[in-house]
């Protein structure tokens, strides 16, 4: 079917998806261009296509077509793909394996997304973020993972009842921080294992640091204070993955 009316209904339920709330509320998101459609029709998030007139992009699913305004009304980005899928949420975990990435309030899109990519080149287990974490389902965020969230379990939970769960079940409890914690090189192995980042600006919350087992800090030369939590994170999984 071919829609020319940014008033009809349809159209107007689908651009709703840029906001949070209609993302919950309807349990979908939106993924542009042929890459990341691809990698939700492979997974099995792919719902349906919504595809520029006269473009072909031929996927067993539910196919629909728009003008160029239509695609332009629709898309977040600066310059449009004529392909847009709608994909269903991630289903719920079930299950937590046993390396597991814990997110403590990260705000920025990008950063999240660079997390997930290296989460999965890693081979982390699950993700679980806090409520206060930016929504994975946040444009950018798709967009930063370049389809690699559709490849890894993704959870939300209240990270601080959590913890002590886990801990339970024989988890070692690693956050990240600048002072006062163990040289990355020097950590003690242990197979089941919760790596904690925090937010850009203050790190990890209180709540959250009077729970960690142990601190560690990437070293480095006297001339960088920090680094980026994106970037700190994938060094962190780089270097953990090779105590497999």
């Amino acid at each position: 079917m071919l829609y020319t009316s940014m008033e009809n209904p349809k159209i107007k339920q689908i651009k709703k998806l840029s906001q949070k709330k209609y993302r919950e509320k309807y349990k979908e998101f939106m993924v542009e261009g042929s890459h990341l459609v691809l990698e939700a029709y492979k997974t099995g998030y792919l719902k349906e296509l919504i595809l520029e007139k006269n473009e072909i992009f031929p996927l067993p699913v539910e196919t629909n077509y728009v003008t160029n305004d239509i695609i332009n009304y629709l898309s977040t980005l600066e310059s449009p793909s004529n392909i847009i899928g709608i994909c269903r949420k991630k289903d719920e975990v079930t299950e937590i394996g046993d390396k597991v990435l814990m997110i403590d309030n990260i705000q920025d899109p990008g950063n999240l997304g660079t997390i997930i990519r290296s989460a999965v080149a890693f081979d982390v287990d699950t993700i679980i973020l806090n409520s206060k974490t930016v929504d994975l389902y946040n444009p950018k965020v798709v967009r930063a993972t370049q389809g690699l969230l559709f490849h890894i379990d993704i959870m939300t939970s209240n990270i601080v009842n959590l913890i002590p769960k886990l801990k339970n079940k024989g988890y070692k409890i690693m956050g990240t921080k600048v002072t006062n914690g163990k040289s990355l090189k020097s950590v003690e192995k242990n197979k089941k294992f919760v790596i904690i980042v925090g937010n850009e600006g203050n790190g990890l919350s209180e709540e959250v640091i009077n729970l960690c087992d142990e601190f560690i800090y990437i070293d480095m030369n006297s001339v960088c204070e920090s680094l980026n939590v994106a970037v700190a994170t994938s060094i962190i999984l780089y270097e953990l993955d090779k105590w497999v």
